[in-house]
């Protein structure tokens, strides 16, 4: 759950709902968000006598009421919607221990590593952040609230607790490498021997700067939705003379990436197509969305029977060394600093939150360099009885039901939208 105080309450309240959470953990500013779930508040100070009750002992097979399949839910994750509420994805048991077995297959970290735990509960990386250390015994080295964002403290993090693995999405990491300007600031983090990356498109110049100034460590280049257990595809990132953007790479264990053309035919190497995924990786479906989830996860025609593959609106392309390019997107769907989100859904929220005073809107991403931002367009209605309000107090309405991420920089009001 995540406990990010700023993190709207009807959000929260949405998600902890349409998934029927039996039990939430809480600190005290989230305790009174649902009223169906038992809830264990963190901060009480009645929290020891809360536990009494329960065993230390692991659960028993008696008590969970059958044996753990591996087709059961392990973690269900919430992505943006474009009807305008959130859509949650139920990730298997066997999917995630397969990606996180696979994961340790390159890393093989040891007692000795120590992995940092810096990514929001919303985005999924964070489960592997989570779970890695515990399944290999490595420490893991928990960052302060936001501080994922400040490059300083996560460079004087690294040093003082001898991080070795770390993940960051790409923006991020072209504010870190870009900080790391002298000598000095490089030996503070000679502990790292794993940059991992996803979330985002990885260019070559920074994917070049990244190794040229931490030559001792390796970069890893991941890709993968939401609905596939983290992660389906890697690149071992090497220098590039041509500083061009590195692939997504190969598929990892148990999984496969067809590019296909609109008649569900393979594309041939070097033609655009969009990327479907098959394997143990995929998700059950969307919690609740019979019809959302038959609509993106689909018969697979390629393997055996009851297979399916998921359409990840990626478009990509397949090299001649088999290796997979990213580029782009089939859809208005974007992801920004690793969150992924459907623009419609923050149309949804203006048109619903301004009813009264807005006739249409349009939300885009604009990108310029290297940082990407989210432009809204709008257009007031002609029976409005009051003028659109002003950015700030637009932005402070949207913040009661979108995260800060999905809440656009700007807003621009038209005449009329371009057609």
């Amino acid at each position: 759950l995540p406990l990010d105080p700023d993190y709207p309450a009807a959000r929260l309240a949405f998600m902890l709902g349409d998934s029927h959470a039996c039990m939430l953990l809480c600190e005290h500013q989230t305790a009174t968000l649902v009223s169906h779930a038992v809830q264990i508040d963190l901060d009480a100070a009645s929290l020891t006598q809360t536990l009494a009750p329960y065993s230390s002992q692991a659960l028993t097979d008696a008590e969970r009421g059958q044996a753990i399949h591996e087709q059961q839910l392990a973690y269900l994750i919430y992505t943006s919607g474009s009807t305008g509420t959130p859509k949650g994805a139920g990730n298997t048991h066997v999917a995630l221990v397969n990606r996180l077995v696979w994961m340790q297959s390159i890393l093989q970290l040891m007692q000795t590593d120590r992995v940092m735990q810096k990514t929001a509960a919303g985005f999924d990386v964070a489960v592997w952040e989570w779970f890695l250390p515990l399944m290999t015994g490595a420490a893991l080295v928990i960052a302060r609230p936001q501080g994922h964002k400040d490059p300083a403290y996560l460079r004087t993090l690294i040093h003082e607790q001898r991080v070795t693995t770390m993940h960051f999405v790409p923006s991020m990491l072209a504010v870190f490498v870009e900080d790391l300007a002298n000598d000095t600031m490089r030996q503070a983090c000679q502990s790292l021997r794993h940059i991992v990356t996803s979330g985002e498109a990885l260019g070559g110049p920074l994917q070049n700067q990244t190794l040229v100034r931490l030559p001792h460590c390796k970069l890893w280049n991941l890709y993968g939705p939401t609905e596939a257990a983290i992660d389906v595809s890697y690149w071992d990132c090497l220098v590039s003379d041509a500083e061009l953007a590195p692939p997504i790479g190969h598929p990892i264990w148990n999984t496969q990436l067809h590019i296909l053309d609109a008649s569900l035919e393979p594309t041939a190497p070097g033609m655009v197509g969009e990327l479907y995924l098959a394997g143990v990786g995929l998700a059950r479906g969307y919690l609740g969305r019979a019809g959302l989830s038959a609509e993106r996860f689909m018969a697979c025609p390629f393997g055996q029977p009851g297979m399916r593959m998921y359409r990840s609106g990626d478009l990509a392309r397949r090299r001649a060394d088999g290796a997979i390019e990213y580029l782009g997107r089939a859809d208005d769907q974007i992801k920004l600093r690793g969150y992924r989100i459907e623009l419609g859904e923050i149309e949804a929220a203006l048109l619903t939150r301004f009813s009264d005073c807005l006739a249409q809107v349009a939300v885009i991403a604009r990108t310029t360099g290297a940082d990407t931002r989210l432009i809204a367009y709008l257009v007031a209605s002609t029976q409005a009885p009051a003028p659109i309000p002003e950015p700030a107090q637009l932005r402070t309405e949207l913040l009661r039901s979108l995260p800060d991420y999905m809440v656009p920089s700007a807003f621009v009001t038209l005449d009329a939208l371009p057609l």
